[in-house]
């Protein structure tokens, strides 16, 4: 008798392990380190599929990915001292880019393209809330230790 019991305990404790393991989160993948070239063909490519783009389209799309790319990995390798000039810097670029892009897109392109745009940025500040530090709405309990006498 003291055998069997032993021997569950022994196997619930093993399944217990087992088990205890969470299997359904996703391993992170490491970025790939893609050079400027294949970052605008990826960029070119993703807007050709969603907003189904001419070919004269494709070309001006994907010079204006391209130089959004190189400004970009420029950025990436400046001194990091300066980041919020740097970041000013980028912002304007950015901009200007977009307006580059709303001028080759028809009406219908460029509605598509702004309600991707605003899914990602809806998508990134759920990751964002989800990276951060739970925030505590209260106060942490202390409590009093025992009185030792």
């Amino acid at each position: 008798m003291k055998k069997l019991i032993l021997t569950m305990a022994i196997a619930v404790m093993g399944f217990t392990a087992v088990f205890a393991q969470d299997s359904t989160k996703k391993a992170r993948r490491p970025m790939q380190n893609l050079t400027v070239e294949q970052r605008a063909e990826r960029a070119t490519t993703a807007m050709e599929k969603k907003l189904n783009l001419t070919a004269e389209q494709k070309t001006k799309v994907y010079a204006i990915e391209l130089d959004r790319a190189k400004k970009m990995d420029d950025f990436r390798n400046e001194d990091r001292s300066a980041m919020k000039d740097k970041m000013k810097s980028r912002k304007a670029d950015m901009d200007a880019s977009k307006a580059k892009l709303d001028n080759v897109l028809t009406a219908d392109q460029k509605t598509k393209l702004d309600a991707f745009r605003a899914e990602a940025k809806e998508k990134g500040e759920k990751m964002r809330k989800g990276l951060g530090k739970p925030r505590r709405d209260k106060a942490p309990v202390v409590s009093n230790p025992p009185a030792q006498g």
